[in-house]
């Protein structure tokens, strides 16, 4: 436990503010583990689904906030194949950082981005291909460990970061799981085997995960949204303010935490089939809203 506490702690310590009010719309996502849109790539799947959500939230106002893990770079090693497999979400995403509405975590899948050189590298400038020239594409893109997300006046912090802070294996120990991922897992995967150090794929590092965090919770009167276990949280008022966004690898569907009015939801981007047979892809609250006020005052009773 003590390693968790002091890398949250330190997370707090040094997270951006991002002060929001009851006008303020935002939408948190995570684990999206892009690829190379080969067999391994678990992204492929939902990617048309996730490209729609980001298509309405930034239609509709929203900051987007990616809690890490959005790019799959252990399994693999160019991130120019990753770029092209997803151009359609990454395209939805520089919609975001046009208009200063977007805020990027790294998690332990894309911890390379703690870097700002390999931010710059994978980020800075994109080919064209009309032109055959590379091109600005988010040239001043930023990376954070964790966001401090102070709502009006409230005293009490709502930290957004990865999650992986709590996980020993999953933080210090990174570059060797990327190792063994790499060359073992990636390719064991299609044949029906899970990679043993995720969380979401292990139950019991999940809810150890999970106890780490909200012990911290307590101890450091903080709340949380996180990612990272893949697995989404939404407490009622009078339980420990823990959030989870879950992922965007869930069988046919994506989910995400929706911040907006000063009310809090969870809800799912998924695929249904209408009264005529068309496919479409519709947005369902999971839970929520919750007035964001409930558990400020719950938590600082």
């Amino acid at each position: 436990m003590w390693f968790s506490r002091r890398r949250l702690n330190k997370a707090l310590k040094e997270a951006e503010i991002l002060k929001i009010d009851d006008d303020s719309k935002i939408v948190f996502m995570s684990d999206a583990h892009r690829g190379d849109g080969g067999f391994s790539d678990d992204a492929v799947k939902n990617r048309n689904i996730m490209s729609h959500a980001l298509g309405s939230y930034f239609k509709e106002g929203f900051t987007y906030i990616e809690l890490g893990d959005g790019n799959e770079l252990w399994e693999n090693i160019y991130f120019k194949t990753v770029y092209r497999a997803h151009k359609n979400t990454f395209l939805r995403i520089k919609d975001f950082y046009d208009d200063n509405r977007l805020f990027m975590i790294w998690g332990n899948h894309d911890m390379v981005y703690r870097n700002p050189k390999t931010v710059k590298r994978h980020f800075s400038e994109m080919l064209d291909a009309k032109t055959d020239k590379m091109v600005d594409f988010m040239p001043n893109l930023k990376y954070h460990e964790a966001l401090r997300i102070q709502y009006k006046d409230r005293q009490v912090p709502l930290l957004a970061l990865h999650g992986h802070q709590a996980d020993f294996m999953n933080y210090s120990m990174w570059k060797f799981n990327r190792f063994f991922v790499r060359l073992i897992w990636k390719w064991l995967q299609s044949f029906g085997f899970y990679d043993p150090t995720s969380p979401a794929q292990n139950h019991i590092e999940l809810i150890r995960v999970e106890r780490r965090i909200k012990k911290w919770i307590h101890e450091s009167k903080t709340m949380v949204i996180a990612g990272h276990t893949h697995r989404p949280r939404f407490p009622s008022p009078n339980e420990t303010p823990f959030f989870n966004d879950g992922s965007g690898v869930h069988p046919r569907s994506v989910t995400a935490i929706e911040i907006q009015y000063g009310y809090i939801s969870l809800v799912k981007w998924h695929i249904i089939t209408d009264d005529m047979g068309y496919l479409k892809i519709e947005k369902e609250t999971l839970e929520g809203p919750m007035c964001l006020e409930d558990y400020w005052a719950a938590f600082e009773a």
